[in-house]
C-alpha cells in the first residue's frame, strides 16, 4: 500500500521561500516519475514539476526558474523547493506519480499560503 505524506507548507511574504517535502511508504517510489501538483480554490489540480527515478526535471512555465524538484531515493522523499513566493503559488500542494497521477494515492497536502 501506498502513503505520500506531504509537509513543510506555511504562510510566507510575497519573495519569500519554502521547501516542502513527501515521505513515500511502498515500492512506489523506486520505480516512478514522482511529481508536485497544486490545486488553488476555485481552480483544477495543476502538475507543477516532475522529476525521474534518474533525476530528469520538468516544470510548469509559471514556476519555472523559481522551484527546483528533487529526490533523495535511499530516504523515499521527493522535495520542492520554491522561492521568490507570488501569491499566485498560493494552494494546497500535494506529491503523487507524474505525470498522470494516481487517484488513490493522493495525500492530505500541505497548504502554502503567500501573503504580505
Amino acid at each position: 500500500q501506498v502513503q505520500l505524506v506531504e509537509s513543510g507548507g506555511g504562510l510566507v511574504q510575497p519573495g519569500g521561500s519554502l521547501r516542502l517535502s513527501c515521505a513515500a511508504s511502498g515500492r512506489i517510489f523506486s520505480i516512478r516519475t514522482m511529481g508536485w501538483y497544486r490545486q488553488a480554490p476555485g481552480k483544477q489540480r495543476e502538475l507543477v514539476a516532475h522529476i525521474t527515478t534518474g533525476g530528469s526535471t520538468n516544470y510548469a512555465d509559471s514556476v519555472k526558474g523559481r522551484f527546483t524538484i528533487s529526490r533523495d531515493n535511499a530516504k523515499n522523499t521527493v522535495y520542492l523547493q520554491m522561492n521568490n513566493l507570488k501569491p499566485e503559488d498560493a494552494a494546497v500542494y500535494y506529491c503523487n506519480i507524474a505525470p498522470f497521477a494516481a487517484d488513490n494515492f493522493w495525500g492530505q497536502g500541505t497548504q502554502v499560503t503567500v501573503s504580505s
